[in-house]
């Protein structure tokens, strides 16, 4: 197990699941959408976008990896986003993801890990993780909404960071606490995002109460909410989160330029 380096790691949050961080050197970027508020077309269903991004991807300075829970889905990965794809060196994604967006990309099975090399010397492992993206087994949920993964990153000297993607599962969660907890930073996708077709309403992503216990459960330092603004299918946001943090004795976790950001 690496060691935990002592240092936070800085997360930019843009708006939806978009946010940016540097770790050994190397700048990552989680699934990136930079499209305007309006109608987005995704398999099966048409997501609204109800707020612009902070920045554009053009503020974002150059990036190394950009770390890609999925890419059917409009709400993690846009138009915006498919073109920064090309003039990034490296996608993390899912297995069938790395299929369909060409040669630059990668997916990563569970537990799957891969080493990239740092400026300075080192390396940093990132490693695929399990995700669920709504409520049941792999078996029930992919066929309606697809493969899901998430992220764990690791080094020498550097704190654990891990990075849930479109989660639903506490189960999930578990297995990875018990590989990798405690977790320096966990940048937590939430949001509780709900359409009434789809598993009788039932969240497809964590909800704020689920998202305090898999902080719990994974030991984490800090929390980084993602993924609960900005689309009108997310059906709870920073006032939840902050209040179900609270009730469950975690408020101290929620990192503090994120609260300041309110």
């Amino acid at each position: 197990m690496s060691q935990h380096g002592t240092e936070q790691i800085q997360v930019r949050t843009f708006g939806g699941p978009t946010a940016l961080f540097e770790y050994g050197g190397l700048r990552f970027l989680t699934d990136p959408t930079f499209d305007g508020p309006g109608e987005h077309p995704s398999p099966g269903l048409t997501l609204t976008k109800t707020a612009p991004s902070a920045v554009t991807p053009a503020d974002l300075g150059p990036v190394d990896v950009v770390l890609l829970s999925h890419d059917e889905h409009a709400d993690n990965l846009d138009t915006s986003g498919r073109a920064l794809l090309s003039d990034v060196p490296l996608t993390l994604t899912t297995p069938g993801g790395g299929e369909r967006l060409g040669a630059k990309a990668k997916g990563l099975a569970d537990w799957e890990s891969v080493e990239l090399d740092r400026p300075d010397g080192g390396t940093v492992t990132v490693t695929g993780v399990p995700a669920i993206h709504g409520p049941g087994t792999r078996e029930e949920v992919e066929p309606f909404t697809g493969q899901v993964v998430g992220f764990v990153l690791t080094g020498q000297g550097l704190p654990t960071v891990y990075v849930s993607g479109d989660n639903a599962s506490l189960d999930a969660v578990k297995e990875i606490a018990g590989r990798f907890a405690p977790v320096d930073t966990a940048v937590l996708f939430a949001g509780a995002p709900r359409f009434p077709m789809l598993f009788d309403g039932e969240p497809l992503v964590l909800d704020s109460v689920r998202a305090a216990e898999a902080t719990r459960i994974l030991g984490a330092r800090r929390v980084v909410p993602v993924h609960h603004d900005s689309w009108a299918h997310f059906t709870e946001g920073r006032d939840e989160l902050e209040a179900a943090f609270t009730a469950a004795g975690l408020a101290d976790r929620l990192d503090r330029d994120w609260i300041q950001r309110a």
